[in-house]
């Protein structure tokens, strides 16, 4: 055999066990996926019909949205839904817009004959309520959500490696101390920097922004490859923290889709004014503020 063969036969060797290794990974990382979605798969059945008026079809690129709520359960309480965020994807304009509601803003409780704080609504009713309540509130369909324990998210951040913000303004919160500009976060520091608003003369609107900041940085490292080396930890804590209607097949669909809506995330803030009313603290949002919301939202879901 001639030594330009040996060669050749000596590369080709090595590129079939490189491409058996990888075959192998990603076989392990799509079982892997199967296992955890079926853990997190929660389908819900509403009272109150969706307001899409044709059938969504991912197969077909159409722009879609996510209601995340962020929990926190407490022992023989049922939990409110303390963060609020509206996701809307829109793969043909390669952009997510992101809408952070105001727990305590005074919305109609859909199911129920009174208004409320919007967060109420999962004590009232769950997910199913909570996503009827956005639903009416920015007159939208609501296609997925994804309820995630916040005194888990911080597990989340740890399976990615941590994320990386930039603070707007140095402050103490729960331990520990963020300094202003650029820093990185591990999962109980992004817990305790997206909880803080005391401290904030915005209150809760601040809050929000950083709440989105670290949404955004997750979202961000969870979808680069450097992450896919990390699955295991990755799957295991959105298996342990996260509850959605989303299935396997949609999942899979979103990766090869609509993954290039990563390239930009537009945030918007729901301006409003505090009140008391009957002695009890809500943010009221104008009929033109929500009007604005909505006109921006349905343009980009092309409803």
């Amino acid at each position: 055999m001639s030594k330009r063969k040996k060669i050749f036969l000596s590369i080709a060797s090595v590129l079939v066990v490189i491409l058996s290794v990888l075959c192998m990974y990603a076989y392990n990382v799509y079982n892997s996926l199967q296992d955890t979605v079926s853990v997190m798969h929660q389908p819900i059945e509403r009272d109150v019909p969706a307001k899409r008026v044709e059938k969504l079809s991912l197969e077909k690129k159409d722009p879609f949205s996510v209601l995340l709520l962020g929990v926190d359960k407490r022992e023989n309480d049922k939990g409110r839904s303390d963060t609020m965020v509206v996701l809307t994807v829109n793969p043909n304009e390669d952009s997510i817009k992101m809408i952070s509601i105001p727990r305590d803003t005074r919305v109609p409780i859909i199911g129920k004959d009174f208004e409320d704080k919007i967060n109420h609504a999962y004590a009232f009713g769950g997910v199913p309520m909570s996503v009827a309540t956005v639903e009416d509130f920015l007159d939208i369909p609501i296609d997925y959500y994804i309820e995630i324990n916040m005194e888990g998210f911080q597990e989340i951040v740890d399976a990615v490696g941590g994320v990386k913000v930039k603070n707007q303004f140095a402050f103490n919160s729960g331990g520990f101390t963020f300094q202003e500009g650029q820093i990185e976060l591990t999962g109980k520091e992004a817990l305790a920097y997206s909880r803080m608003r005391y401290e904030d003369p915005r209150g809760d609107l601040g809050r929000q922004q950083r709440q989105r900041q670290i949404i955004e940085a997750v979202i961000r490292k969870g979808a680069s490859l450097q992450s896919l080396w990390k699955y295991e930890d990755i799957f295991t804590a959105l298996g342990n923290n996260v509850k959605t209607n989303l299935t396997f097949d949609e999942m899979v669909t979103f990766q090869s889709h609509y993954s290039s809506a990563v390239k930009q995330i537009d945030h918007y803030q729901v301006d409003g004014k505090g009140q008391r009313m009957d002695n009890i603290y809500y943010y009221v949002v104008s009929d033109e503020e929500r009007a604005r919301l909505q006109d921006i939202i349905k343009k980009h879901l092309g409803v």
